[in-house]
């Protein structure tokens, strides 16, 4: 009777938690980790810059890491913990299972974390989170559990390389060896991966455009031109020369040199290397050239460094930065040769035409099935573009596909500035996606995200939205939009140009952020009708009056009836919904007459709020901003004054001494600049900050920190004179997110409001960036005062901000 091998797995025990040295990334921070697991919950893997003990728990781990749990709360989430703080808590992706081994892999690279199901890493890509501040030291991967034994086998760490890892096809699967306690040994093994790189063209017809003739059997050994033209000098006679006849060369030391310029790596036997030297310098291979005269010499010295009967191994010094080539790293192909290669069109073997533009392009047949799979299927699967060198594009911009070929030619993201940098780099994100240019693909995502702004996400989720693979462009947007709700939906129109699942996945979003419910009614009206203008539910309710829904929602009248239930209408004044029910979108609509129907019986009568997640419209948006309204010069509505009452829990107390705010001077603090002045509330007649240089500038400020947790959307703020004559004429109000980088609110270009000491003045603040949160405020002197003695002292007594605090 035959046995079956039984495949042998390790048990972690609740709240412990298995390290082995062999479990780490090959470079810190930045890693692969592929496995199996069975467990009915709480799959748990730590990422930490040292090795922990049996013992060890994430949750009394004070050192910097990363954690990682599927299956949290009973198999229903997945979470991310960076040093014990949960940042990722997600509902939905519940990946474990109780009654089979599943494959898993985890990839962390300079804080993008990657998680995905299956048996090949980089394929099925399950959900992405970015780390804003990354830890690029952590290294060790350890294995853990919660409150029941977790099943792990065929653990592998891999590197990340930079070649198309989406192309990985099967792993070659290690096991555990050990005992029947469940503690078994993982093999120091790493997992053999079937790469798509440079090496997988070593000696293969595929691409090639010349071979060697080599040895007495003239056997044909194939290659390419442009390969060997960037690795040393090999000086075809002519472009069309194919044959390189190198009758005194054998095949092995002909192969341990492409294998060398292909692989960065070889080994020969010590009596062939001075062959191999000889192959190098023919061709001024200058990296193998000088290993193989280093190795000899060193074997000329020393000859029981050597062990005659075994081959002798040469690997090409990693000198390169990691993320600068186009080629995996520890190749010896120069990067300049193979740039002018590129620029000069030597021995370029393709035309690529793009319908409307012509002949845009004359790049390597090689360099592009390298970084594409559809381009090498392109040309070695009996399509046209196999037998002929023209290439035909459509719907591709030239710009874009030019950008994408520099990148394959130099590893590098560089955008021409003659174009719109944003265009350009969605355009490349999109071409980089259609060719399956892994790497360029996530340079575009972390370069969109870096250059994210207020101005460019909406034109970023119109392009993002449809494309599979980026999702966490997609998600970052959804979550700014829906933060800044009231930004997005009134500084500009461009938001009704979103499909209905992106518009609704904003207004779904558990982050969105609004001042008013208000204006999420007119946001999804304004939507439903495709304005072409800013305005109110009243204009709307205006225009239905002389037309009928279908006339004015047209196509998108369904979405009106799908969208009005999550306007959370209870939360709107009473007097407004009196005034929604005798509207003609009440008589027109039924969905909107029942739904502020609704709403004032449960504001009239006070009805049980219920409990279900169908009624979400009942209860209050967790982010919601408290409105600090302005009355009048003097009032105490204002955010200074609430941070005072410690935001109305007790008596008020000066803000600064109770630490709740933080003001800071342009000059040293002295009996005249005296930050808690500010928000005292007592009337001072000396009050003044002096200049200081900034930008080769003048000029003189107070700010306002209204601290770490809080954020304000101000919308009018009030000065009150010192007792001097030193009246301000030119200043602005600004705001910032970190105290660097300033946003103007209002510029005041000699304005002379304040001419009398002591004297209050206020203003509001109209511009849409008034809807945009801030933690930082100051009110900074950009021109001199009317004191002609002391011209940058800047005389204020009294500062208070309004607006939507949270």
């Amino acid at each position: 009777m035959i046995e079956k091998k039984q495949k042998k797995f390790l048990t972690v025990a609740p709240f412990e938690c298995a390290w082995r040295k062999d479990l780490r990334f090959r470079e810190a921070g930045r890693g692969c980790v592929a496995f199996e697991a069975f467990a009915h919950n709480d799959v748990t893997l730590v990422f930490r810059e040292s090795v922990g003990s049996q013992h060890y728990h994430y949750k009394r781990d004070n050192s910097p890491h990363y954690t990682v749990i599927l299956g949290s709360h009973r198999n229903r989430r997945l979470k991310i913990e960076v040093d014990g703080k949960t940042v990722v808590d997600v509902a939905g992706i519940g990946l474990c299972c109780s009654s089979a081994f599943q494959s898993y892999w985890i990839s962390i690279y300079d804080g993008l974390i990657s998680i995905g199901k299956g048996r090949y890493p980089f394929q099925n890509l399950v959900f992405q989170w970015l780390d804003s501040n990354p830890n690029c030291s952590v290294q060790y991967v350890g294995l853990s559990s919660w409150d029941k034994h977790v099943g792990y086998r065929n653990v592998n760490v891999l590197p990340l390389t930079h070649n198309h890892i989406s192309l990985w096809q099967h792993v070659d699967y290690g096991e555990y060896e050990g005992g029947e306690d469940g503690e078994e040994d993982l093999e120091d093994e790493y997992v053999s991966y079937e790469k798509w790189g440079l090496e997988n063209f070593l000696e293969s017809w595929e691409l090639s455009d010349m071979f060697f003739i080599v040895g007495l059997e003239e056997r044909a050994v194939p290659a390419h031109k442009v390969i060997l033209g960037a690795s040393g000098n090999f000086s075809f006679t002519s472009a069309d020369e194919e044959v390189v006849q190198l009758p005194g060369v054998t095949y092995p030391v002909l192969h341990a040199f492409l294998q060398y310029i292909y692989t960065g790596q070889t080994q020969i036997p010590e009596s062939q290397l001075v062959s191999l030297r000889a192959l190098s310098l023919q061709f001024e291979v200058m990296p193998l050239l000088k290993q193989c005269e280093e190795i000899i010499e060193r074997f000329k010295l020393n000859k029981k460094l050597f062990d005659s009967g075994k081959n002798v191994e040469i690997s090409y010094p990693n000198a390169w930065p990691h993320c600068c080539t186009s080629f995996p790293s520890g190749l010896p192909v120069n990067m300049p040769r193979l740039k002018k290669l590129h620029f000069t069109g030597k021995y370029c073997d393709v035309d690529i035409y793009i319908e409307g533009h012509g002949l845009v392009a004359q790049p390597h047949r090689i360099i592009l099935g390298l970084w594409s799979a559809p381009f090498a299927k392109m040309f070695t699967n009996g399509m046209s573009e196999s037998i002929s060198s023209k290439v035909c594009l459509r719907d591709v911009s030239p710009q874009a596909f030019n950008a994408m070929l520099e990148f394959m030619y130099s590893g590098k993201l560089d955008i021409d500035d003659t174009m719109d940098t944003g265009t350009l780099l969605l355009q490349l994100l999109l071409l980089a996606d259609q060719f399956g240019v892994a790497l360029l693909h996530q340079e575009c995502c972390k370069t969109l995200l870096e250059c994210l702004s207020e101005d460019s996400v909406c034109p970023i989720l119109q392009v993002v939205s449809s494309v599979l693979s980026c999702k966490l462009i997609e998600e970052t947007c959804l979550r700014k939009f829906s933060t800044h709700f009231d930004y997005y939906t009134t500084a500009s129109i461009d938001f009704i140009l979103l499909d209905q699942t992106t518009f609704c996945s904003i207004i779904q979003h558990p982050d969105l952020t609004v001042t008013s419910e208000e204006r999420v009614l007119n946001a999804i009206l304004l939507w439903c009708m495709q304005a072409k203008e800013l305005h109110g539910w009243e204009v709307v309710d205006e225009l239905i009056t002389y037309s009928t829904p279908e006339l004015l929602f047209r196509e998108r009248l369904h979405s009106v009836i799908d969208l009005l239930p999550f306007i959370r209408f209870p939360l709107l004044p009473y007097p407004l919904l009196k005034k929604l029910e005798k509207s003609s979108l009440s008589r027109q609509i039924p969905v909107f007459d029942d739904l502020v129907k609704e709403a004032i019986n449960y504001v009239e009568f006070g009805l049980a709020r219920p409990e279900n997640d169908q009624y979400a419209r009942f209860q209050h948006r967790r982010s919601s901003f408290k409105e600090l309204q302005y009355i009048c010069d003097g009032d105490s509505n204002g955010v200074l004054h609430f941070a005072g009452t410690s935001y109305g829990e007790h008596q008020w107390v000066n803000p600064i001494l109770a630490k709740r705010i933080t003001i800071t001077a342009s000059s040293p603090t002295s009996r005249h600049t005296d930050p808690k002045v500010l928000v005292s509330r007592t009337y001072q007649g000396t009050s003044f900050t002096g200049p200081r240089v900034e930008d080769g500038k003048n000029c003189s400020w107070w700010m306002v920190d209204i601290g770490e947790d809080h954020q304000l959307m101000c919308n009018y703020y009030t000065l009150r004179q010192d007792g001097s004559r030193a009246y301000i004429r030119f200043w602005n109000l600004q705001g910032s997110l970190d105290g660097k980088a300033w946003t103007n609110l209002r510029v005041h270009e000699n304005d002379q409001t304040m001419c009398k000491p002591g004297q209050y003045a206020s203003w509001p603040i109209m511009a849409p960036n008034a809807l945009l949160p801030f933690r930082f405020f100051r009110v900074i002197l950009t021109g001199p005062t009317s004191d002609a003695s002391n011209p940058w002292n800047f005389c204020i007594c009294f500062l208070e901000l309004y607006g939507y605090f949270h």
